[in-house]
């Protein structure tokens, strides 16, 4: 079973409590839950080549993308 972590001050989309949501990692694939309302979200990690949020400077500054120990 994958480590379950808290985001510290994230504000659940649904319900919009605080300090609700928690975060893990299954099969490549980030999960996050609110324990309060039981609100999902899924997603596929992003690349650092096609994250648009980043400048070009910026994606060749990146070492590398923190993964937690699981």
């Amino acid at each position: 079973m994958a480590k379950k972590r808290f985001i510290a001050g994230a504000i659940c989309p649904s319900c919009k409590k605080q300090d609700t949501l928690r975060w893990w990692q299954e099969n490549d694939v980030e999960r996050v839950e609110c324990v309060a309302c039981d609100h999902t979200d899924i997603r596929a990690p992003q690349s650092v080549e096609q994250a648009e949020q980043l400048s070009p400077q910026t994606k060749q500054q990146v070492i590398g993308i923190f993964k937690p120990d699981e």
